[in-house]
């Protein structure tokens, strides 16, 4: 019965407040008097940040509150009534709009209720989905924030017509659901009042700074991540052999890795000047990983030098096959850092001495007796030739067996240079391969210790 006499109060009221009422006016009784309407915003839910159109999309309660002249009652008059429900379409609704809107739908507010109370105070809550323009700075993405600016105000009214009131210093997030990518830090609200060159009268917005912190993990663990692992495989370019013919392939295999990482980059950011942490990351690994391949390539020619090759320069021989190579543990087959190579090369040396001369010893013996005999045969020849007639014959084989025994010796000499040359080709080569080996591992330290620094820098930022 209650109900059904506050309802017979409530038709009453509706039909005796709307039978002269216009909502295409400004609701007050003197046209100089300024109408305040209190703004308060309060964010549900971020639907969509798009880095690379610039658009925020945010799903907002918008409620707005003001007096209206026209409609107030005597709540005794109608049995305690002291508020109605009504559509806003009935009653006049200031035109605040958001300025900074990138959507192109231009359809009006969502017709919900009102909310009259009998002092004539009207309260309109609204939901609303938001597309607003945010400049984004993407110079530390995947560690960046953003602050994007929701900025509301009347697109009729002037300052002097309609105010703009905040309800609170900041907007209300006690009923923010948390979003998977971007944490709130806050959203300060600041009103203004500004003067267009259009026109003389001021004009008063409220703009409601929405700070965003992006959660990093997604990315680190699908872009970064990937990347720093990838780009520790380049150093070990130069730890592979020479003659697996792999080094260069895998130096081209990491850079085509890296390249699709960095489309992928580009794909999500927006196309302006500042280049995204990630992004610098992700050229200075290429870079380095081209110095690499180029280096590579430069020591497998210093690796296939042969015989034709020049000598390795005595300063090489110094710094790199005496110093660098101890301080980068690179030994010669048979060699570790408990026996030098100095010592074991005076070991080789010696032997090969003394078994060149036993060999020299044996061989020449015989031979330099032949000689020997051969001079002896000659003189007896010499005198032979006067005093004996009959020895002729022998004496002349003789001297023939000497010039063969002479012709040995020159062939055993012709082939003992040759391989003296060989020796010295083949150590040649090997001097140089001992060289592209020590230059290898020197550079792969090098490319480790920039990629160690390069990646402890990037994951600093995150800190």
């Amino acid at each position: 019965a209650v109900e059904s006499a506050k309802g017979k109060y409530a038709h009453m009221l509706f039909n005796e407040l709307f039978e002269d009422y216009s909502n295409a006016l400004r609701p007050v009784e003197d046209t100089d008097k300024v109408l305040n309407v209190t703004l308060q915003i309060t964010l549900s839910q971020i639907k969509d940040m798009d880095e690379r159109n610039q658009i925020l999309s945010a799903y907002l309660w918008i409620r707005q509150s003001w007096y209206d002249a026209y409609l107030r009652w005597d709540k005794d008059k109608y049995d305690g009534l002291d508020s109605i429900r009504i559509p806003s379409n009935l009653v006049w609704r200031p035109d605040i709009v958001l300025y900074n809107k990138a959507d192109d739908d231009f359809s009006e507010p969502v017709n919900t209720n009102v909310v009259l109370r009998y002092d004539g105070k009207i309260t309109w809550d609204a939901p609303a989905i938001t597309k607003s323009s945010c400049v984004v700075d993407v110079s530390y993405f995947p560690f960046d924030s953003q602050q994007c600016n929701l900025t509301f105000g009347s697109w009729t009214y002037n300052g002097n017509q309609v105010d703009i009131i905040n309800s609170l210093d900041s907007g209300d997030l006690s009923d923010f659901v948390e979003d998977v990518e971007w944490e709130i830090h806050g959203m300060p609200a600041v009103k203004n009042v500004i003067t267009y060159g259009c026109c003389s009268e001021p004009y008063p917005d409220v703009t409601f700074t929405l700070i965003l912190k992006r959660k990093s993990s997604f990315y680190i663990f699908n872009l970064l991540l990937p990347c720093i692992l990838i780009s520790f495989l380049a150093p070990l370019g130069f730890y592979l052999p020479a003659d697996s013919g792999e080094k260069v392939s895998l130096g081209v295999t990491v850079l085509l890795a890296l390249t699709v990482f960095q489309l992928m980059v580009a794909e999500i950011m927006p196309p302006s000047e500042n280049v995204p942490l990630i992004g610098k990351y992700y050229i200075a690994t290429m870079t380095m990983i081209t110095a690499s391949t180029a280096l590579t390539i430069i020591i497998m020619n210093l690796h296939h030098c042969g015989s034709e090759a020049k000598p390795v320069p005595q300063w090489a021989k110094v710094v790199i096959l005496d110093y660098m190579s101890k301080i980068f543990f690179v030994y010669d087959v048979g060699e570790n850092c408990t026996s030098p190579k100095r010592e074991k090369e005076e070991e080789r040396r010696l032997e090969g001495d003394d078994g060149c001369q036993r060999r020299h010893k044996e061989v020449r013996s015989p031979l330099s007796n032949r000689n020997d005999d051969c001079n002896l045969k000659e003189k007896l020849n010499g005198n032979g030739n006067k005093s004996y007639g009959a020895h002729g014959e022998n004496v002349r084989e003789t001297i023939n067996c000497c010039s063969c025994y002479k012709m040995l010796i020159k062939n055993i000499e012709y082939i003992a240079n040759c391989v003296r040359d060989h020796k010295a080709n083949r150590a040649k080569g090997i001097e140089w391969k001992k060289v592209a080996k020590v230059m290898d591992r020197f550079f792969m330290w090098i490319f480790f210790v920039m990629v160690f620094f390069m990646s402890v820098l990037i994951i600093g930022k995150a800190a």
